[in-house]
Protein backbone atom coordinates (compact mmCIF):
# COMPACT_ATOMS: atom_id res chain seq x y z
CA UNK A 1 0.00 0.00 0.00
CA UNK A 2 2.87 2.57 0.74
CA UNK A 3 4.53 1.71 -2.26
CA UNK A 4 1.15 2.19 -4.21
CA UNK A 5 0.87 5.91 -2.09
CA UNK A 6 4.38 6.49 -3.26
CA UNK A 7 3.99 5.66 -6.79
CA UNK A 8 1.04 8.11 -7.01
CA UNK A 9 2.48 10.90 -5.45
CA UNK A 10 5.75 10.53 -7.96
CA UNK A 11 3.09 10.90 -10.15
CA UNK A 12 1.46 13.70 -9.18
CA UNK A 13 4.60 15.29 -8.70
CA UNK A 14 5.75 14.69 -12.25
CA UNK A 15 2.37 15.93 -13.94
CA UNK A 16 1.98 19.12 -11.54
CA UNK A 17 6.11 19.67 -12.61
CA UNK A 18 4.24 19.55 -16.15
CA UNK A 19 1.57 21.20 -16.34
CA UNK A 20 3.56 24.17 -14.77
CA UNK A 21 6.03 24.08 -17.46
CA UNK A 22 3.14 23.68 -20.27
CA UNK A 23 1.73 26.59 -19.03
CA UNK A 24 3.79 29.06 -17.10
CA UNK A 25 7.42 27.92 -18.55
CA UNK A 26 7.25 26.83 -22.24
CA UNK A 27 4.63 29.29 -23.96
CA UNK A 28 7.25 32.02 -23.09
CA UNK A 29 10.21 30.48 -24.32
CA UNK A 30 10.06 31.54 -28.29
CA UNK A 31 11.69 29.49 -30.85
CA UNK A 32 13.21 30.79 -33.80
CA UNK A 33 13.29 29.08 -36.73
CA UNK A 34 15.51 30.11 -39.64
CA UNK A 35 14.82 28.21 -42.69
CA UNK A 36 16.66 28.59 -46.16
CA UNK A 37 13.56 28.64 -48.84
CA UNK A 38 14.53 28.54 -52.66
CA UNK A 39 12.01 30.01 -55.30
CA UNK A 40 12.58 29.47 -58.79
CA UNK A 41 13.61 32.21 -60.92
CA UNK A 42 14.45 34.00 -58.18
CA UNK A 43 15.85 37.68 -58.96
CA UNK A 44 18.95 37.65 -58.18
CA UNK A 45 18.45 41.27 -55.89
CA UNK A 46 15.83 39.23 -53.93
CA UNK A 47 18.91 36.61 -53.19
CA UNK A 48 19.29 36.38 -49.45
CA UNK A 49 16.60 38.78 -48.44
CA UNK A 50 14.42 37.75 -45.27
CA UNK A 51 10.50 37.27 -44.71
CA UNK A 52 9.59 37.18 -41.77
CA UNK A 53 6.11 34.56 -40.46
CA UNK A 54 4.23 34.50 -37.44
CA UNK A 55 0.90 32.78 -36.81
CA UNK A 56 -2.11 32.15 -34.21
CA UNK A 57 -2.22 34.57 -31.57
CA UNK A 58 -6.35 33.81 -30.16
CA UNK A 59 -6.25 36.92 -28.26
CA UNK A 60 -9.25 36.68 -25.97
CA UNK A 61 -8.31 33.73 -24.80
CA UNK A 62 -8.60 32.94 -20.83
CA UNK A 63 -4.67 32.76 -20.60
CA UNK A 64 -3.41 34.18 -23.43
CA UNK A 65 0.50 34.26 -24.56
CA UNK A 66 0.50 38.18 -25.28
CA UNK A 67 4.38 38.14 -23.76
CA UNK A 68 5.28 35.90 -26.07
CA UNK A 69 3.31 38.12 -28.72
CA UNK A 70 4.58 41.26 -27.83
CA UNK A 71 8.49 39.49 -28.33
CA UNK A 72 8.06 37.91 -31.56
CA UNK A 73 7.21 41.58 -32.65
CA UNK A 74 10.06 43.23 -31.04
CA UNK A 75 12.44 40.22 -32.54
CA UNK A 76 10.86 40.86 -36.20
CA UNK A 77 11.47 44.70 -35.60
CA UNK A 78 15.25 44.17 -35.07
CA UNK A 79 15.76 41.49 -37.82
CA UNK A 80 14.01 44.37 -40.58
CA UNK A 81 13.13 41.30 -42.88
CA UNK A 82 12.12 42.26 -46.38
CA UNK A 83 7.73 41.55 -45.51
CA UNK A 84 5.90 39.68 -42.74
CA UNK A 85 3.39 37.59 -43.46
CA UNK A 86 0.51 36.84 -40.66
CA UNK A 87 -1.20 33.62 -40.84
CA UNK A 88 -4.26 34.11 -39.03
CA UNK A 89 -6.65 33.19 -36.12
CA UNK A 90 -5.91 36.77 -34.47
CA UNK A 91 -8.28 36.84 -31.91
CA UNK A 92 -9.95 32.96 -29.99
CA UNK A 93 -13.48 33.65 -29.41
CA UNK A 94 -14.57 36.38 -27.89
CA UNK A 95 -18.48 36.40 -28.08
CA UNK A 96 -21.10 38.96 -29.97
CA UNK A 97 -18.19 41.95 -29.06
CA UNK A 98 -14.76 41.52 -30.45
CA UNK A 99 -13.83 44.79 -29.67
CA UNK A 100 -11.60 44.55 -26.99
CA UNK A 101 -9.48 41.71 -28.44
CA UNK A 102 -9.39 43.16 -31.45
CA UNK A 103 -7.80 46.34 -30.25
CA UNK A 104 -5.34 44.40 -28.37
CA UNK A 105 -4.14 42.36 -31.53
CA UNK A 106 -3.90 45.99 -33.11
CA UNK A 107 -1.32 46.87 -30.13
CA UNK A 108 0.53 44.28 -30.62
CA UNK A 109 0.78 44.44 -33.75
CA UNK A 110 1.77 48.19 -34.45
CA UNK A 111 5.06 48.13 -33.88
CA UNK A 112 5.53 45.95 -36.85
CA UNK A 113 3.65 48.75 -39.16
CA UNK A 114 5.09 51.62 -36.85
CA UNK A 115 8.30 50.27 -38.49
CA UNK A 116 7.60 50.36 -41.82
CA UNK A 117 7.68 46.77 -42.60
CA UNK A 118 5.71 45.30 -45.70
CA UNK A 119 3.06 43.32 -43.60
CA UNK A 120 0.47 40.67 -45.63
CA UNK A 121 -2.17 38.44 -43.29
CA UNK A 122 -4.70 36.39 -44.10
CA UNK A 123 -7.58 35.19 -41.60
CA UNK A 124 -8.16 31.94 -39.62
CA UNK A 125 -11.06 29.96 -38.56
CA UNK A 126 -11.28 31.57 -35.19
CA UNK A 127 -11.54 35.48 -36.74
CA UNK A 128 -14.86 34.20 -38.14
CA UNK A 129 -15.72 32.63 -34.56
CA UNK A 130 -15.44 29.15 -36.05
CA UNK A 131 -13.92 27.33 -32.64
CA UNK A 132 -14.92 24.10 -34.23
CA UNK A 133 -16.49 23.61 -37.98
CA UNK A 134 -20.13 23.52 -36.23
CA UNK A 135 -20.10 26.87 -34.47
CA UNK A 136 -22.46 29.84 -36.18
CA UNK A 137 -19.86 31.58 -39.27
CA UNK A 138 -19.65 35.64 -38.29
CA UNK A 139 -18.27 36.98 -40.81
CA UNK A 140 -19.46 40.37 -39.25
CA UNK A 141 -16.58 39.77 -36.86
CA UNK A 142 -14.31 39.04 -39.58
CA UNK A 143 -14.72 41.90 -41.59
CA UNK A 144 -13.85 43.45 -37.87
CA UNK A 145 -11.08 41.96 -37.94
CA UNK A 146 -9.59 42.31 -41.27
CA UNK A 147 -11.10 46.40 -41.10
CA UNK A 148 -8.48 46.88 -37.72
CA UNK A 149 -5.36 45.55 -39.43
CA UNK A 150 -6.21 47.15 -42.97
CA UNK A 151 -6.40 50.30 -40.68
CA UNK A 152 -2.91 50.09 -39.17
CA UNK A 153 -1.71 49.81 -42.83
CA UNK A 154 -1.55 45.58 -42.96
CA UNK A 155 -2.88 44.37 -46.21
CA UNK A 156 -5.26 41.68 -45.87
CA UNK A 157 -5.19 39.26 -48.68
CA UNK A 158 -8.53 36.83 -49.23
CA UNK A 159 -7.46 34.80 -52.92
CA UNK A 160 -5.66 37.99 -54.03
CA UNK A 161 -2.02 38.99 -54.84
CA UNK A 162 0.19 41.93 -53.60
CA UNK A 163 3.17 42.84 -55.75
CA UNK A 164 5.88 43.09 -53.32
CA UNK A 165 8.54 45.80 -54.69
CA UNK A 166 12.09 45.73 -54.46
CA UNK A 167 13.87 48.79 -53.15
CA UNK A 168 16.35 48.74 -55.11
CA UNK A 169 14.29 48.69 -58.32
CA UNK A 170 14.47 45.46 -59.71
CA UNK A 171 11.92 42.63 -60.25
CA UNK A 172 9.02 42.12 -57.97
CA UNK A 173 8.14 39.28 -55.76
CA UNK A 174 4.68 38.52 -55.55
CA UNK A 175 2.65 37.15 -52.44
CA UNK A 176 -0.51 35.43 -52.85
CA UNK A 177 -2.53 34.92 -49.90
CA UNK A 178 -5.62 32.22 -49.67
CA UNK A 179 -8.53 32.69 -47.42
CA UNK A 180 -10.10 30.49 -44.62
CA UNK A 181 -10.68 26.99 -45.27
CA UNK A 182 -13.45 26.42 -42.47
CA UNK A 183 -15.33 29.90 -43.43
CA UNK A 184 -15.63 28.46 -47.09
CA UNK A 185 -13.53 31.06 -49.25
CA UNK A 186 -10.19 29.11 -49.82
CA UNK A 187 -10.02 29.83 -53.42
CA UNK A 188 -6.00 28.56 -54.02
CA UNK A 189 -6.91 28.73 -58.02
CA UNK A 190 -7.76 31.91 -58.05
CA UNK A 191 -5.63 33.40 -55.68
CA UNK A 192 -2.67 32.75 -57.79
CA UNK A 193 -4.59 32.88 -60.76
CA UNK A 194 -3.33 36.43 -60.96
CA UNK A 195 0.62 35.69 -60.45
CA UNK A 196 2.31 36.43 -64.00
CA UNK A 197 3.41 32.65 -65.36
CA UNK A 198 7.01 31.73 -64.07
CA UNK A 199 7.37 34.65 -61.59
CA UNK A 200 8.31 34.53 -58.14
CA UNK A 201 6.07 33.97 -55.20
CA UNK A 202 5.05 32.98 -51.86
CA UNK A 203 1.21 31.92 -51.37
CA UNK A 204 0.50 31.63 -47.56
CA UNK A 205 -2.73 30.32 -45.82
CA UNK A 206 -3.88 29.44 -42.29
CA UNK A 207 -4.98 26.16 -42.55
CA UNK A 208 -2.64 24.10 -44.64
CA UNK A 209 -5.39 21.65 -45.98
CA UNK A 210 -5.85 24.47 -48.54
CA UNK A 211 -2.28 23.40 -49.79
CA UNK A 212 -3.28 20.37 -52.00
CA UNK A 213 -5.79 22.18 -54.27
CA UNK A 214 -3.08 24.63 -55.38
CA UNK A 215 -2.19 23.92 -58.91
CA UNK A 216 1.47 22.05 -59.87
CA UNK A 217 4.55 24.12 -59.75
CA UNK A 218 2.31 27.00 -58.74
CA UNK A 219 3.44 27.26 -55.06
CA UNK A 220 7.35 26.52 -55.01
CA UNK A 221 7.24 28.14 -50.98
CA UNK A 222 3.70 27.70 -49.76
CA UNK A 223 3.14 28.94 -45.73
CA UNK A 224 0.77 27.82 -43.36
CA UNK A 225 -0.42 27.74 -39.17
CA UNK A 226 -3.42 26.55 -37.36
CA UNK A 227 -2.11 23.52 -35.88
CA UNK A 228 -0.02 24.58 -33.13
CA UNK A 229 1.90 22.00 -33.80
CA UNK A 230 -0.18 19.69 -31.56
CA UNK A 231 0.65 21.69 -28.62
CA UNK A 232 1.76 18.68 -26.60
CA UNK A 233 4.71 16.38 -28.44
CA UNK A 234 6.40 13.36 -27.23
CA UNK A 235 10.08 13.86 -27.20
CA UNK A 236 12.24 12.61 -29.95
CA UNK A 237 9.30 13.04 -32.39
CA UNK A 238 9.43 16.71 -33.10
CA UNK A 239 6.71 16.58 -35.80
CA UNK A 240 3.81 13.96 -34.38
CA UNK A 241 1.15 15.15 -33.49
CA UNK A 242 -1.51 13.78 -31.32
CA UNK A 243 -4.14 15.06 -33.63
CA UNK A 244 -2.75 11.72 -35.88
CA UNK A 245 -4.45 9.93 -33.42
CA UNK A 246 -7.90 11.39 -33.28
CA UNK A 247 -8.70 13.21 -36.67
CA UNK A 248 -9.45 10.86 -39.87
CA UNK A 249 -7.52 13.17 -41.98
CA UNK A 250 -4.08 13.78 -43.43
CA UNK A 251 -2.17 15.68 -40.77
CA UNK A 252 0.63 18.26 -41.03
CA UNK A 253 1.76 19.40 -37.86
CA UNK A 254 4.33 21.35 -38.27
CA UNK A 255 7.68 22.16 -40.26
CA UNK A 256 8.54 21.05 -43.73
CA UNK A 257 5.73 18.69 -44.71
CA UNK A 258 6.31 15.46 -46.73
CA UNK A 259 6.39 16.07 -50.78
CA UNK A 260 3.96 13.64 -51.09
CA UNK A 261 1.38 15.89 -49.75
CA UNK A 262 0.19 18.08 -52.52
CA UNK A 263 1.14 18.61 -55.94
CA UNK A 264 4.38 17.82 -57.64
CA UNK A 265 6.39 21.50 -57.83
CA UNK A 266 4.70 22.78 -54.52
CA UNK A 267 6.45 22.65 -51.13
CA UNK A 268 4.97 23.63 -47.81
CA UNK A 269 6.10 24.86 -44.45
CA UNK A 270 3.15 24.83 -41.14
CA UNK A 271 4.22 27.32 -38.27
CA UNK A 272 3.80 26.51 -34.51
CA UNK A 273 1.78 29.45 -34.47
CA UNK A 274 2.16 31.76 -30.65
CA UNK A 275 -0.53 31.71 -28.56
CA UNK A 276 -3.17 28.54 -27.69
CA UNK A 277 -6.12 26.44 -28.67
CA UNK A 278 -8.58 24.50 -26.34
CA UNK A 279 -5.94 24.55 -23.58
CA UNK A 280 -3.17 26.97 -22.68
CA UNK A 281 -0.62 24.45 -22.24
CA UNK A 282 2.33 23.78 -24.90
CA UNK A 283 4.76 20.64 -23.80
CA UNK A 284 7.73 20.12 -26.42
CA UNK A 285 6.61 22.14 -28.68
CA UNK A 286 7.81 26.01 -27.93
CA UNK A 287 6.07 29.29 -29.76
CA UNK A 288 7.46 30.02 -32.97
CA UNK A 289 8.50 33.20 -34.89
CA UNK A 290 10.62 31.29 -38.80
CA UNK A 291 12.48 33.85 -40.73
CA UNK A 292 12.88 32.60 -44.21
CA UNK A 293 16.08 33.34 -46.20
CA UNK A 294 15.03 33.64 -50.23
CA UNK A 295 17.61 31.41 -52.17
CA UNK A 296 17.55 30.91 -55.67
CA UNK A 297 18.29 27.42 -55.38
CA UNK A 298 18.05 25.27 -53.13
Amino acid sequence: MRLIKGILIQLGGILLLLLVWGMLIEPRLLDIEQEAAAIPHLPRNWEGRQIALLADWQVGMWLANTGTMRAATERVVRLRPAAVLLAGDFIYRAGPNATGEIQRVVEILRPLTAAGIPIYAVLGNHDYGLNQRSDPLDRRMAAQVASALEGIGIRVLTNRVATLADPAGGPPLYVAGIGSTWAGDADPVRAVASVPAGAPRIVFMHNPHAFPRLPAGAAPLAIAGHTHGGQIRLPGRPHWSWISMVRDEHVVADGWISAAYGQPGNRLYVNRGLGFSTVPIRINCRPELTVFTLRRRG
